[in-house]
């Protein structure tokens, strides 16, 4: 009687041992967004490849990264990664073109050429889910990246101030492309 009183009061101690539980896993597979003329596009339609979802916005101090995006892009995309930038003006205005003007200046400024969404806010998707991965919380800045292997479980994380380039992120997209 009193191992059940236990049991009810402290929830997952149970007979002297922490019982923890994974987080659970984040899926993009069902999420519906719109691509570049305005039509819903469900990112399942990318099973088999591995994603990276950015906010881009042209008027940052982090805008520099589309050149690092248009280089993973060419390097990876040959071997199944997908860069999918979505223009996003929530933070300091700065992306307030349409979407043909963001998509003309990432191509004469930066030679990107990856597929750019339609434009979002913060409180909708693709980010009201993928917000929910670790660390969960909203998304802080512009150029914030998500990782999703091929299955759409979102697998990493990263802050604006990863660049494409680095170590960290390139071995994550590796990996998630040899899995």
């Amino acid at each position: 009687m009193l191992s059940l009183w236990v049991a009810a009061a402290f929830g997952p101690l149970w007979s002297g041992h922490l019982m923890t539980t994974a987080p659970m896993a984040i899926s993009v597979t069902n999420v519906a967004v719109r691509d570049a003329k305005g039509e819903e596009r469900n990112l399942g339609e990318w099973a088999g490849k591995v994603l990276l979802i950015v906010n881009v916005a042209s008027r940052c101090g982090f805008t520099r990264q589309y050149a690092g995006l248009q280089e993973l892009q060419e390097s990876y995309g040959p071997q199944g990664l997908a860069v999918l930038g979505f223009p996003c003006n929530d933070f300091g205005a700065q992306e307030p073109g349409t979407l043909p003007e963001i998509q003309q200046f990432c191509s004469t400024t930066y030679g990107a050429d990856f597929e750019l969404l339609d434009k979002v806010v913060m409180a909708e998707e693709p980010y009201t889910t993928l917000s929910q991965s670790e660390p969960a919380g909203p998304v802080a800045w512009n150029f914030e990246k998500f990782l999703v292997g091929k299955d759409g479980t979102v697998l990493g994380r990263y802050k604006s101030n990863v660049e494409p380039d680095s170590a960290e992120l390139k071995g994550a997209i590796e990996a998630a492309l040899a899995a």
